[in-house]
């Protein structure tokens, strides 16, 4: 059976499944072999138990759970022409980029693997701007602790029924969430360590803000029509007969 055919068997299989149990979707793409399932919010954890236990689906891994934040999707800093089409802008082949939505400014997303069906699926929820809060997944996905808390600490999205949902990679007392696309690429605060009070001290960040300067493609001249063209190597200096 090639990928393809088992795509959609998959994709079947997920529609079947949703069917039989009531249940609803918003989409479900396909995009590069990769299925995204976005689902409504409320419906996470009736979807996470239907997708772990269906006996044609058994999404028995959780590997990782990421947030993602759309409040800048599509948008750059500087555009080229060049560059676009071989994927150095970070608004690669976008012409135009849609309203933004605070309903669905950030998202959840949760990339499922089952062993025993030897097949994965990545599955999103989208979260409003205001109150960014979804349900735990834990009871479904013991693993998925502290991918939680990581996407807690850095997008703030709060996960309701998780047992421990402390900041996990950014420092005690830090204020914001570092990879929201509205926090400061230079932070608020630098941190040094002040020999006269023996101690680490917070001070406000000194580095200025800038505009990142794109990537330039140049050609090469010592390829012509595809083929390496050695470069000819040096004449050896003639020895001086002068005595």
């Amino acid at each position: 059976m090639s990928p393809n055919e088992r795509l959609e068997d998959l994709k079947d299989e997920l529609e079947e499944a949703f069917e039989d149990n009531e249940l609803e979707f918003a989409s479900l793409d396909e995009f590069r072999g990769e299925l995204t399932l976005t689902v409504a919010a409320d419906d996470l954890l009736q979807v996470a138990n239907l997708l772990h236990d269906h006996k044609a689906l058994q999404f028995e891994q959780c590997i990782d759970v990421c947030g993602v934040d759309y409040s800048t999707y599509g948008h750059t800093e500087w555009v080229t022409e060049s560059a676009s089409a071989t994927g150095f802008s970070r608004g690669v082949e976008r012409n135009a980029v849609a309203d933004f939505n605070p309903e669905t400014r950030f998202a959840a997303v949760y990339h499922l693997l089952s062993v025993t069906m030897n097949h994965r699926l990545r599955l999103r929820v989208f979260l409003d701007e205001t109150r960014p809060i979804v349900d735990s997944v834990i009871p479904v996905w013991h693993g998925v602790d502290w991918f939680e808390r990581e996407a807690f600490d850095l997008y703030g999205i709060m996960f309701r029924g998780h047992p421990d949902l402390r900041r996990i990679l950014t420092d005690y007392g830090f204020v914001g969430h570092p990879f929201r696309k509205d926090f400061p690429l230079e932070g608020h605060v630098e941190m040094r360590y002040d020999p006269e009070q023996k101690r680490v001290v917070y001070e406000p960040v000194s580095i200025e803000n800038r505009t990142l300067v794109p990537r330039v493609i140049r050609e090469d001249n010592r390829y012509e029509d595809g083929t390496s063209v050695a470069a000819e190597p040096e004449a050896p200096a003639e020895e001086s007969t002068d005595s």
